[in-house]
């Protein structure tokens, strides 16, 4: 899609304090450490380091805005759920984590990047428990689906559909691999319609 190919580089920001102004809309991607985050948003960009890839986990620690245009942003947010993070830096993230997706009013979506080999773990239903009380809506990117057969990533599939509507009703979520580039064209559609809605006039 046009709409992520020019994204660029905007800022980034360390603290809550450090953001932009709340102008325009901004969809963030969050995961845990090493789920396949940043390459989802290489990938959605046809960039091969728009986001920085790292095999060491925890390397992203900024809030990191790329912009699309006409105060259009796609948001990275810091990898969570990595032991090896300290503790004061993980209470830090935890903090401004929390605060940034419960308050932040140009905020319009949320991309949950999971492992399709190990989705929904504790810290992935506590990123979703923080983000439902802002009445946003979620997408699930299930990543690496490729390391699976068919029929396992059907399965995975179906098994965090059901989980969501437990726990996020609303929420919806796909199969997405990388390397593979499948996936890509609902992931698009969805995250497209939350930075384009129609007008008032065209509802």
């Amino acid at each position: 899609m046009a709409l992520f190919q020019h994204a660029q580089f905007h800022i980034s920001a360390h603290d809550l304090r450090d953001l932009p102004p709340p102008f325009g809309r901004e969809v963030a991607f969050a995961g845990r450490s090493n789920a396949g985050k940043s390459s989802a948003i290489n990938t959605l960009s046809n960039r091969n380091r728009l986001a920085f890839v790292s095999k060491t986990p925890g390397r992203t620690q900024l809030i990191n805005f790329f912009s699309l245009g006409e105060e259009r942003y796609l948001v990275d947010l810091p990898g969570y759920g990595y032991a090896k993070v300290p503790e004061k830096i993980r209470l830090h993230w935890r903090s401004v984590l929390s605060a940034y997706l419960q308050n932040r009013p140009s905020l319009c979506g949320l991309v949950l990047i999971m492992d399709a080999r190990h989705p929904m773990t504790e810290l992935d239903r506590q990123m979703l428990e923080w983000f439902q009380p802002a009445g946003k809506p979620v997408h699930v990117l299930l990543t690496k689906s490729d390391k699976l057969s068919r029929q396992q990533a059907t399965t995975t599939l179906r098994s965090v559909e059901r989980e969501l509507r437990k726990i996020c009703p609303g929420a919806t979520a796909q199969l997405f691999s990388s390397p593979k580039h499948q996936g890509m064209e609902e992931a698009e559609r969805v995250i497209g319609a939350w930075l384009n809605p129609p007008s008032p006039a065209a509802a």
